[in-house]
């Protein structure tokens, strides 16, 4: 015996919003990255039809996770241009620490912001938009242990699984990456989180 499987037509809005056909978002990478926090969006964003490129200080390097986890650099940050792209995902982990270490780095997460483009960042990646001077004035999350940094960089802290501040998305730590995916994808959508 065959089921038939029926299509759920309740949700067409929410498919809809779901759809990054044509959308290119860069994904900053470095050493020390935390996982889950670079594979889950680049995958999510992939499976809605996005294009997702990793970008990092030297096209061609591979940079292990914290746990060893490879992922290769296809795009060096002095070669990312802002209208090449709809969205920046900055993971967590200590990558951060090493991603602000590099100006251009900043430099393109905050053209991003000022173009109005998504800007997401989970954990501790918080500390390149710190960097990057675009948190004063702000509603924003992080994880718990750089809250003092973000709030000395203006923002208002709030400890919640997603914060979006108009084209802002913020999550505090990976068990919020769900929450965090969703917002970032309407966001792109154009479409209220």
């Amino acid at each position: 015996m065959y089921l038939r499987a029926t299509p759920i037509t309740s949700h067409k809005d929410y498919h809809r919003t779901m759809d990054l056909t044509g959308k290119k978002i860069a994904i900053l990478v470095d050493q020390m990255y935390q996982e889950m926090e670079v594979w889950y969006p680049l995958l999510r964003f992939q499976e809605a039809g996005a294009s997702v490129v990793t970008v990092g200080a030297k096209a061609g390097e591979t940079y292990p996770s914290k746990l060893g986890y490879p992922v290769k650099c296809a795009l060096a940050y002095e070669d990312a241009r802002v209208e090449d792209f709809d969205g920046v995902v900055v993971p967590g982990g200590y990558a951060p620490d090493h991603i602000r270490r590099h100006a251009k780095a900043n430099q393109f997460v905050q053209q991003m912001d000022a173009a109005g483009k998504l800007v997401a960042s989970i954990c501790h990646g918080p500390w390149v938009l710190c960097s990057a001077g675009m948190l004063k004035g702000r509603k924003a999350t992080s994880f718990f242990a750089i809250k003092d940094d973000v709030v000395n960089a203006g923002a208002d802290w709030v400890d919640a699984e997603v914060v979006v501040d108009r084209n802002l998305v913020t999550s505090r730590k990976p068990e919020d990456l769900p929450a965090f995916c969703r917002a970032a994808i309407r966001v792109l959508g154009g479409t209220a989180a």
